[in-house]
Order: structure tokens, then sequence, then C-alpha cells
């Protein structure tokens, strides 16, 4: 069994893009409109190499489906379209050696050379490159894939630079990392949100409708960003810190909430531990310091906290009016604070999430209906690709590797001794600083490596990356690009050719989100069933067929078959933080709705987090005491200006998918570098005109965009495209110490004319 139809039926799906999963049905549709052909099994080669197109499908949204109620955003409209031969890899390619053309390949020789390859090394030098894209199935079977057949302790995954700081800041707040711990609806139930770094109007823009529906019940919605978002433009109110400040500025909003008295003093005592000492560090930042340090005025804190406290107290007043009739906080609502990447992608990304979480523990939040902290997470996947084994230090279930109980558990379920499961690795940034040869700052070869290229002692000579683009989503992307081009061999498995498919040595062309079945994990903790519904071209195989291959040639055995791998994940998982041992495919294509923790304990699931305790060793939740430093790169003469990175509406992550959909490409076709008027006239920079961000690790070059939305003291870029308008060859890879989290959000740069001439750097006031 693989989980793979025999023939292109449709039915009903998730968009494959970010974590709200939203509700799709795929289904026949008139040429034309908004649809593409694809390939049905069985209908042979036309004579010309393309194996022919067959019925055309659409994307429609199922409005029953409660995250999205049908809305889709322009990415999953056209979802469909990638599944086009045309568009995507259906062969694997292989290089015989370096420097010369990838060609066309059968998968036996690709497989064989691959196997050959890694099994040629020795383990520490052999490393897996994961991602948050890739169903529950794949994530945990690429982990055991590492720690059972290659026996290495070097596997990561693009979820490092998404959700790390985040979810290390929970599991020390709560006990528990979910991002949302509650249904995405309760978001309309809040009378105050405090959306932090987060612009889910481009994101995600489906989850907009709860936000409106909040505010049209006279909810009051707060941004914080250094840019002027659509979010922001659809908000009630928009604090602008200054990028990497944010800090700061939850701790001065906490001194607010203690110096006004609007803490929570029955809801600390009773369910909480450290507060003394988290508002012992509070008392330091009064606003008007705050002000100083985040750019943001004394009187928007005072009201932010103002609203966020009312909200809480009104919602507690009502509940306790009402209980005798149980109109209970359910109907009035209460508070939130939802934070996203902008407050999360840091080097003190983890201290920062944790200011805000003190503050939701002050204020009374967690817990609470239509109240709480949460994470707007980003990648597809991003839930469930964290929790079941391909993060560095992981085994599934959220269980520690260096955790001897779950070493013991997991040894058990997978057949092996566990003395002989590796120990913990290096996380993304880290693993990939250990690739090929030493690379300095300019991205050439360190002289105290050989002559010859080869790797030196402990560092990483194989690499097989499944589902990430790391030379456009890398930091430092340059150093990155540097260091996988001087791997001894470097294998992709993907959909399309991505730019690090492209300097692969071998490319494993992977089935799409609606040729294979599998379960996703989306944003609320919510299990979905993403079932085959279209028959994968005849040239390409699932990631799980793929491992399985590769296992089978090294010496392992593992199943190509998702109900198989899912039901050994849940064996897995029994007992752990991310317990699914009581959800099966079958429970989820009946349509139960099941949100972990799913196990012996909670068989029918959890959809609400925290109700009656947090799962810490007293079943209280933790403050956890935080103080502001300054970014790891702050403006100086040489480089007086801040950049910020982001998103936008028509493109995703890294674009090696929608940099491939034609209506996506005409509506963002091209980097840019957006700029305050008042910097462009300072710089004499006009509308469209080159200009190049220069940083200390390298240079990105776009036309500029000139807007109010952006401070006067900070540029933004998107970070969507490779080649000279790379966001990601400026941004500084220094690490959370916690998460180890890159900080993308900000860094230290110059503005130069393309012909490398400073422009005069007298700027605007910040």
């Amino acid at each position: 069994m693989t989980g793979k139809p025999e023939a292109a039926d449709g039915g009903r799906s998730h968009c494959p893009y970010c974590a709200l999963q939203c509700g799709i049905e795929l289904r026949p549709a008139v040429a034309g409109h908004g649809s593409v052909p694809v390939r049905r099994t069985g209908r042979g080669d036309t004579g010309d190499g393309t194996h022919g197109d067959g019925p055309a499908l659409e994307v429609v949204g199922r409005a029953a489906f409660p995250v999205n109620e049908g809305a889709l955003c322009g990415k999953g409209a056209s979802a469909a379209e990638l599944l086009s031969p045309r568009l995507r890899l259906t062969t694997p390619l292989i290089r015989d050696e370096r420097g010369a053309e990838l060609r066309p390949a059968s998968w036996e020789e690709a497989l064989d050379r691959v196997a050959r390859e890694l099994g040629a090394r020795d383990p520490e030098a052999v490393a897996i490159f994961g991602g948050g894209s890739l169903t529950n199935e794949k994530a945990y079977q690429l982990g055991r894939f590492a720690r059972t057949v290659l026996k290495t302790p070097n596997i990561d995954y693009n979820g490092r630079f998404c959700m790390s700081s985040v979810a290390a800041a929970q599991n020390r707040a709560f006990g528990v990392d979910r991002g949302l711990p509650f249904p995405v609806r309760d978001i309309r139930r809040a009378r105050a949100i405090l959306l932090v770094g987060a612009n889910p109007a481009e994101t995600m823009p489906p989850i907009m409708r709860h936000f409106t529906a909040a505010r049209e019940a006279g909810g009051t919605v707060i941004t914080v960003d250094p840019r002027r978002t659509r979010t922001a433009e659809l908000a009630d109110r928009h604090l602008q810190p200054v990028p990497g400040s944010d800090l700061a500025l939850a701790l001065g909003m906490l001194h607010i909430a203690v110096a006004e008295g609007l803490v929570d003093e029955q809801y600390v005592a009773e369910r909480t531990n450290g507060f003394d000492d988290a508002r012992r560090i509070a008392t330091a930042y009064w606003p008007e310091r705050v002000e100083r340090l985040t750019g943001v005025p004394v009187a928007a804190m005072y009201q932010t906290v103002t609203t966020l406290a009312e909200a809480a107290r009104a919602a507690r007043a009502a509940a306790t009016q009402n209980t005798e009739t149980q109109n209970t906080e359910a109907e009035f609502g209460g508070a939130m604070i939802l934070t996203a990447r902008g407050t999360e992608q840091h080097s003190k990304g983890t201290d920062t999430v944790n200011a805000w979480i003190n503050l939701s523990l002050a204020l009374g939040l967690p817990g609470r209906p239509g109240s709480g902290y949460g994470a707007l997470t980003g990648q597809g996947n991003g839930q469930g690709g964290r929790e079941h084994g391909q993060k560095s230090d992981q085994l599934p279930g959220y269980r520690k590797l260096d955790d001897p109980a779950a070493r013991e558990h997991v040894a058990a379920v997978w057949g092996v001794d566990p003395d002989e499961l590796p120990g913990p690795g290096p996380s993304a940034t880290e693993l990939l600083a250990r690739c090929g040869r030493d690379i300095d700052g300019t991205g050439s070869t360190d002289p105290k490596d050989g002559a010859d290229g080869a790797a030196t002692p402990g560092r990483i000579d194989a690499l097989l990356i499944m589902g990430s683009n790391l030379l456009v989503s890398a930091p430092g992307a340059a150093q990155t690009e540097a260091r996988l081009r001087s791997l001894g061999f470097l294998a992709v498995c993907d959909l399309v050719l991505s730019e690090t498919a492209a300097i692969a040595d071998v490319v494993l062309p992977s089935a799409q989100w609606a040729e294979e079945t599998g379960t996703m994990t989306n944003l609320e903790g919510r299990i979905l069933l993403r079932p085959a519904a279209i028959a994968p071209h005849p040239g390409v195989r699932t990631d799980l067929e793929i491992l399985a291959e590769l296992a089978a040639r090294l010496g392992g055995k593992l199943s190509a078959d998702p109900a198989e791998v899912f039901a050994e994940l849940g064996r897995a998982s029994a007992g752990g933080i991310a317990d699914y041992s009581a959800v099966t495919h079958e429970r989820l294509e009946r349509g139960e709705e099941l949100y972990w923790p799913c196990g012996e304990q909670s068989p029918d699931g959890t959809p609400r987090l925290f109700e009656r305790t947090f799962p810490t060793p007293d079943g209280r939740a933790r403050f956890v005491p935080v103080d502001y430093r300054p970014s790891a790169e702050e403006p100086d003469d040489q480089y007086p200006y801040r950049l910020t990175t982001g998103r936008v509406l028509a493109q995703y992550q890294s674009g090696a998918q929608t940099r491939r959909v034609g209506a996506l490409n005409q509506a963002a076709p091209e980097p840019f570098v957006e700029l305050h008027p008042d910097l462009a006239r300072a710089l004499g920079v006009a509308e469209g005109a080159a200009v190049s961000v220069v940083s200390r690790r390298g240079t990105a070059t776009a036309p500029a965009r000139i807007s109010r939305a952006i401070r006067p003291d900070t540029v933004f870029m998107p970070f969507h495209w490779p080649g000279p308008g790379r966001a990601n060859s400026v941004t500084n890879p220094a690490l959370d110490p916690t998460s180890k989290m890159p900080e993308f959000k900000t860094c230290a740069v110059r503005l130069e004319l393309p012909s490398h001439v400073a422009v005069a750097e007298a700027g605007a006031e910040p």
C-alpha cells in the first residue's frame, strides 16, 4: 500500500500552503475556468516525452470546514496548477561529476547513487534536513530513517527558522507547545486582541474573517509591527516599534498592568508560579523609558494594556453574574495575545515570547474561554512537523532525545536498543555551518581546508534535503550556498527544481499533496487527513517510498504505507506531550474533529488546553523572568539603518512553488526594497530605482518601493526570491541561545547605488 489512488477522481482535501490547512475540494472543471490538466494513470506516453495531461481540475473552498468556511486566498485557489507536469519535476536527475549538467536518470540509478553516497561515510559526516510542509508521517519517518538507518545525530528542519522560539517559550511557561491552545473560531469570541509581529491579512488571509467577526461584535484589534501592513490597516490601532524592541515593549506593558492595578491577582495566585521575579524586572521598564527604547508612545501603551484588561475583567464579571444560566465567558468573550514571526525571529525571540506570555498570565487570560495566549503557526505542517522527530533534539510525541525513559519507549516501538539511538545533534543553522568546507564571511573557501575540497574531520560531507529550499530561505544565504556547493554529496527531494535542487548531485522528484495520503496538524493542533485525490505522475514517487527504498539499500526496513506509518507514529507518541495514539486514518476519514493530545487519557481529543490545569509538574503556568537586551547587531556609523524581512500576499516561503504560478507571479513578480519617503528623499532614491541593501554578510539589490508604511529608520524586503534580490543574503544568522532561531527580523544595513557607490547617509530622524 502506498496511499496513492489509481485514477484522478478529485475529492476533499486541504490546501498545501499555510498552517490554516483550509478545507478545499478538488473537482473536475471546465477548461479556462481556473482549472489545470493533471495526469491520469494508465494513459501512456504521448510520444513527446510529456506523458500527456489528464482531466482538468479546480480547487474550491469547503464551506463546512470551520477554519476557512469556504474562503481561499489566491495561493490556495491556484494550488492545482503545480500538479501539471509542465511545472514540476517528473524524473530523477543526476550530475555525473562536479561542473556537469544534471541529466535524466532512472529511479534505480538515482536511488543507488544516494544510498551509496550516504552509506560510504561515517554517520557523523552525514546529515538530513527536513521541512515544515512534510506530513506527520514523513516527518516521523525522516527522524526514524536518520536515527535507525543512518545512525546519525545530524537531523533538523526548516521549522527551526519558523516556530522554534515560540515552541521553546510555550514549553517553558505552559509545559506544552501547541500554536493555538483553542480552535480558530474562538477568536470570534474575544473582545480585545493584540496581534504582535503578525500580518495574517497577507500571510493567511482566510483567518481574517474571524478577526472581522470579533470586531463586528464589538471587539478591538490592535497590531504591533514596524510596518503598517494590510493587517494594521484593518485593525483599530497600530503600534509601530523599532525592530528588535518588542521585548522592552512587553516588559513596559507588564509594568503598566502592575502599576495600574490591572493584574488578575486571584488567577496569578491560584494558577501560576514565579510572578514576583517577573514583576521585579518589569518595575525597571517604566513607560517613558520603554518609549525611548521602542518608539511607541506612552499613551498607546496605556491604552493597549487597559483595553486588554477591561475585556478580561468584563468577561470574568459576566461569568460570575450568569453562572446560574450558564451564560459564561463563552458568550461574552475576553482578551487574546497572539504572536507570529515578527516578534519571534530574533536572537532573543524566546525571551520576547515569554514576555508576552507573562503579560497574558498577569491579565489572567490562558485557559479562559474567549481568551488566552497563542501563536499563529506559519508552514503547512509547522505544528505537526515539530512534534514527531525531525528536530535535532526530539523523539516522537514531543519527547526529548536525552530523556532515558523517552529513548526506551521509542526504541521499543522501533525494535532497537535505546543505547543505539544517537544523542541530540546540531540545530539547523549549526548543522548548515558544519556542511562542506569552512566558509569565511565573504563566502570564499577558508585556506585551512584542503585544496582538494575534502571536508575536515567533524564536518558534514553528505546531505539529504527533503522539502526545503535553503539557498533562498537560510540566513546568511550566500555562505549557506557556498557550503552546500562544497559538500562531497548533496541530494534533494522536491516537487520542483528549486534553487537548492539545481545545485544537487541527485534530485528525486516527489509526489505532491493531492497525490498521496497523509496527515497534517494545523495551527489549532487539529489533526487532519489529506487523502490522495488524484493519481501521481508516473515519473514521481512519494517521500515515504523514497525513504523505504533508501532504507532497504542501506540494510534497514521502513514502511511506505502512510496508514501503517501513522499507526506506528501513534504508538511511538503514546504517553508523550503530543499524544496521537487514539487517532487513526479511519477516524479522521469519518470526519471526527481530533485535537491533540488524543490518547488513552483523552480519546476524543482536546480542543482547548489549560481549562483546569497546565501540563507542568505542579499544574501551574510559569512566569519566566526575562530582561531586555539589544539585538545581536545594532545600527552604527557604517550600517546606520535596520532591515526587517517578511512575506507578501501572492508568494509563499522561498517562492519555489508560487513563483511558478502565473497569476501569483503577475501579482508579485519581483523583490523590492521598501523605504520611507523621508529616507528616500534624504538618500536621493526614486520610486523604482535599484537600491542595494548591504550588511556585513552580503548584498541584496532590488527596486525601491517608497511607502509611509515603514518606519523612517528601517527598510523592508520580502524573502521569496533568489538572485540579486535575495533578502537572506543580508540577514543575520546570530542565534537565540535557547531556541537556536536565527535573527531574520533585524540587522544593521546601509543603502548603496547599484554601482556600489554609497549613497549619502544623512538620514531622516527615527
